[in-house]
């Protein structure tokens, strides 16, 4: 089975025009409703930082408890988890960065001080499960990054008592050659978190599947990218990856015309056409293989 959790109303909608709390609460429900089980709807980060995100609490406040989805949201340090916690999300992510660089322009800490307050933030969580992103994983524009060091930082993340680890490619740096390597290297279940800067995300997916990976972030549209990250493209498209993962026989249970009828919607609230494949082509013909 494939998990995909689509990170529309946060990670695709965090460098867009302002989304109003309302909307993306209802952005949400509309994912759930197409059978999407983990959806990560909201950033706790400060709104000067980022003022797209602004009013995470009242976006997860008016989803409300819903017994065959799980509601995500990013923290960024304790008082994130504290905030969040309050308003009874269901799971919480967090970055740390395989980048130095990288880390002190999203969080301005070093990679090794945001590692050292893990387990503080593990702690604040009280058992909420929690997902540590590993930003820049297979490649970053301000630093070399190695295999090795990819690897150090998801020991050490793994041992400060995080639930699971997810390897982002926050710049769209990774093939299927690095992803198979840093997988080979981490060892162990994790998730792969992929952006199509350089339209290589789809094939990054199906290698990471080859590999053993059954969990994916991905954002309708393809919408997203980091503001701390120069030239960083989009998410993988949840659509796309829908689609070929049904063409292969593998269930996803998400409803595919669904997903492309909110990536329209999603044009109109963005004020743009969105760069999923699958949202202008749409569904696959049927094809008889006899």
């Amino acid at each position: 089975m494939v998990e995909i959790r689509d990170v529309t109303p946060r990670d695709g909608l965090q460098s867009e025009r302002t989304v109003t709390p309302a909307e993306r609460a209802a952005l949400g429900v509309a994912l759930a409703d197409a059978g999407l089980r983990d959806i990560e709807v909201a950033s706790f980060v400060s709104p000067k930082a980022v003022p797209s995100m602004a009013g995470a609490d009242e976006v997860v406040r008016e989803l409300g408890a819903r017994a065959t989805t799980r509601w995500w949201a990013l923290v960024p340090n304790r008082r994130g988890v504290e905030l969040a916690r309050q308003t009874g999300i269901d799971a919480l992510t967090l970055t740390i960065s395989a980048s130095d660089g990288y880390s002190q322009k999203n969080v301005n800490r070093s990679t090794d001080d945001a590692l050292a307050g893990l387990t503080d933030i593990v702690a604040a969580a009280e058992g909420t499960e929690l997902d540590a992103v590993v930003s820049c994983a297979f490649g970053s524009p301000f630093e070399d990054v190695t295999v090795g060091s990819v690897a150090a930082v998801v020991d050490r993340a793994r041992s400060s008592g995080v639930h699971r680890v997810t390897l982002a490619d926050t710049t769209g740096a990774a093939t299927p050659r690095r992803v198979g390597l840093v997988l080979a290297a981490v060892r162990g279940e994790v998730g792969l978190h992929l952006h199509d800067t350089r339209g290589t995300a789809l094939a990054n997916a199906l290698a990471g599947l080859d590999a053993g990976v059954t969990r994916f972030d991905t954002s309708v549209g393809g919408l997203g990218g980091s503001p701390f990250a120069p030239g960083a493209g989009g998410n993988l498209a949840t659509e796309d990856l829908v689609l070929v993962l049904e063409d292969s026989g593998i269930d996803t249970g998400v409803d595919l015309d669904a997903l492309i009828q909110i990536a329209e919607h999603l044009g109109d609230l963005v004020g743009h056409r969105v760069p999923g494949r699958t949202a202008a082509a749409g569904a696959l013909p049927r094809f008889d293989t006899t």
